[in-house]
């Protein structure tokens, strides 16, 4: 079992509430963080946006990124949102055990 931390960002606090929620109950993650406002400037359709964000930062393993990253996008209200995985190289065995009992993976 490979632990990864998956990085979103969305429009709105009740956006990531809804997606982080879904996916829990989904068993897709084990874990949502919900951060506060953050301030993103990205370019897209050729303009320079500066707008306000939500991150949720969520807990899973690497064998469900692909479908956890498919259920974002259908709950998701950006045309391209962003879902950017991240392998965890160490920490707490036990924690990290622990994503994968809540994601589904029986020991």
């Amino acid at each position: 079992m490979t632990p990864v931390l998956v990085y979103v960002t969305s429009a709105s606090r009740d956006e990531a509430l809804r997606i982080g929620r879904a996916l829990v109950e989904e068993r897709l993650a084990a874990c949502a963080n919900i951060y506060g406002e953050i301030r993103s400037i990205y370019r897209w359709e050729g303009q320079v946006q500066d707008d306000a964000e939500i991150v949720v930062i969520l807990k899973t393993r690497a064998g469900l990124v692909e479908r956890l990253s498919d259920r974002i996008r259908a709950l998701h209200s950006y045309d391209c949102p962003c879902v950017v995985a991240v392998p965890i190289t160490g920490g707490n065995p036990e924690f990290l055990a622990w994503i994968g009992a809540e994601t589904g993976l029986t020991a």
